[in-house]
């Protein structure tokens, strides 16, 4: 049975045309994603200042286990796509000439169907499982409780020995590679086509095996922006939250080519 249901997500995956783009092709996404936000800046600001709103209150609860922020900041990353859910939306819209509202991402969350839902179960088991790799890792071989970043910094970071950040780093890297592999353009796929969970993971995918540089420079942008958002103490979340967001729907759209087939409502 899981077989045949394999075969067949590959087969719709392989209806999906891959464009080829260039190497730096990622900076035209920043570009109109940010032309998005700045067309309409509501629901994407909205969504920046919740998701900095519970970071500060994330931070607020666990202000002295660093040990157990650190994972829960970095599982974000892992999470993210689905959280701009709505704002993928708010482009969709943009691209078809309309002037979406804050009703527009919100109607996003309310999918005719479970495929989204699944997806986000997924991230979010992937997410919780980084957490608690990171937070056992960290409270198991770090030499003194992680208590603030200083600690962090001091014994795990610039430790003389151990070597505790750098298998942090790989282990992070080991998992993070193939949720950004699989949800690179899956869920702008999932609301804007009929496609199923699977068939969207092996778009997503093809998209990255067939562009390795462009992508990994992508991540790296995604990577670098949230973290300068985290390191503003969380206010750069507020705008870096939805220009990334706007920002991956135009990837989807530049590298995905969905033409001759049907749109969701």
């Amino acid at each position: 049975m899981s077989n045949r249901l394999a075969e067949k997500a590959l087969q719709e995956s392989r209806s999906f045309g891959v464009r080829r783009i260039p190497a730096l092709r990622p900076l035209g996404w920043l570009a109109r994603g940010w032309s998005d936000l700045m067309n309409c800046p509501v629901p994407g600001l909205l969504h920046g200042l919740v998701l900095a709103g519970i970071g500060g209150l994330l931070t607020a609860w666990a202000r002295h286990q660093f040990w157990l922020l650190v994972g829960a900041f970095s599982a974000f990353l892992l999470v993210a796509p689905i959280l701009a859910t709505g704002l993928y939306a708010v482009s969709r819209s943009l691209e078809k000439g309309e002037k979406p509202t804050l009703q527009t991402a919100m109607k996003a969350w309310q999918p005719n169907d479970g495929r989204l839902v699944v997806f986000g179960l997924l991230l979010a088991f992937a997410g919780l499982g980084w957490v608690l790799t990171s937070a056992s890792l960290i409270t198991g071989f770090a030499p003194v409780r992680i208590q603030t970043p200083v600690d962090f910094l001091r014994h795990v970071v610039l430790a003389p020995t151990g070597h505790l950040f750098e298998i942090w780093l790989a282990l992070g890297a080991l998992l993070a590679a193939p949720v950004f592999a699989s949800s690179v353009v899956a869920i702008p796929l999932l609301l804007d086509r009929h496609v199923g969970v699977l068939g969207a993971v092996f778009t997503s995918w093809r998209v990255v095996m067939e562009h390795p540089v462009p992508m990994a420079f992508w991540a790296a942008l995604l990577l670098l922006l949230t973290g300068l958002g985290m390191a503003s103490m969380l206010f750069g979340l507020i705008i870096v939250v939805p220009w990334l967001a706007h920002a991956s729907w135009h990837a989807y759209r530049d590298v995905v080519d969905t033409s001759g087939l049907s749109e969701r409502n």
